[in-house]
């Protein structure tokens, strides 16, 4: 299930990792022990995590315009739209450029409605490698230094917004991962401004973020879906996917 039309195959689960540890949406702080600090630089990165952390502590929502941007083998494809997330594993992904389009995760299924084309596509989350699919994951707890071999600052990396601080990430078996390293741009009050991922063919995966509301009021049934009359309905199971 190529549903990010453009997408790639195995990035995900890097994404999936950064995004959830960013956000630390829910409550309290993990107890495992974090690596030994081996330098005050590391310290500060260490302490910078940690208040990025507590800052998210009590939110359960967020919105935020997004720009999606795939680069790969000389070709660009540039999606936008508007992005919710809950906690449950949902999140509602509504292009709107160049197509309009609805990608929707209730926590268990995806599914993803093209309306020009009459059709929607239907999937078990955690099986899917679709590029969006680490964002649901994105008010869960978990542990930055658990997958990542190091992170550092890296403010000369991103080009930042003044005020903004970057943290680069590496992997801890370079031979084992499909990503060569992953950037995230953070304001001062913690908001994600900006996701970076750099893979190993070259390719690379970009989403800025814009008018972030977090604790914003969603209805449950928002995330949720019913195809009109006439829709072609098409389930994959995980072995379509590949």
């Amino acid at each position: 299930m190529n549903t990010c039309r453009g997408g790639r195959r195995g990035w995900p689960w890097a994404l999936a990792v950064l995004a959830g540890t960013i956000a630390a949406l829910a409550p309290g702080r993990s107890s495992a022990a974090a690596p030994p600090r081996s330098s005050p630089l590391s310290g500060q990165v260490e302490d910078y995590i940690g208040r990025l952390e507590s800052s998210y502590r009590d939110v359960k929502t967020l919105r935020a315009e997004f720009i999606q941007t795939y680069v790969a083998g000389g070709r660009t494809r540039v999606e936008s739209g508007t992005v919710y997330f809950a906690r449950g594993g949902r999140m509602r992904w509504d292009y709107r450029e160049p197509e309009e389009k609805l990608f929707l995760s209730d926590g268990k299924k995806l599914m993803l409605y093209v309306p020009a084309e009459k059709q929607l596509t239907r999937s078990q989350a955690k099986s899917s490698e679709d590029a969006r699919v680490p964002f649901r994951l994105l008010l869960s707890r978990l542990n930055l230094h658990r997958v990542f071999g190091r992170i550092e600052f890296a403010d000369q990396s991103l080009k930042p917004e003044p005020g903004n601080e970057v943290l680069r990430a590496l992997p801890k078996h370079e031979d084992e991962s499909n990503y060569r390293e992953v950037f995230m741009e953070l304001t001062p009050a913690f908001d994600i401004r900006r996701l970076v991922v750099h893979f190993a063919d070259q390719s690379s995966m970009e989403f800025p973020f814009n008018a972030i509301d977090r604790n914003v009021q969603l209805n449950p049934t928002f995330f949720r879906f019913t195809p009109p009359a006439g829709t072609e309905v098409i389930d994959q199971s995980a072995e379509d996917q590949r």
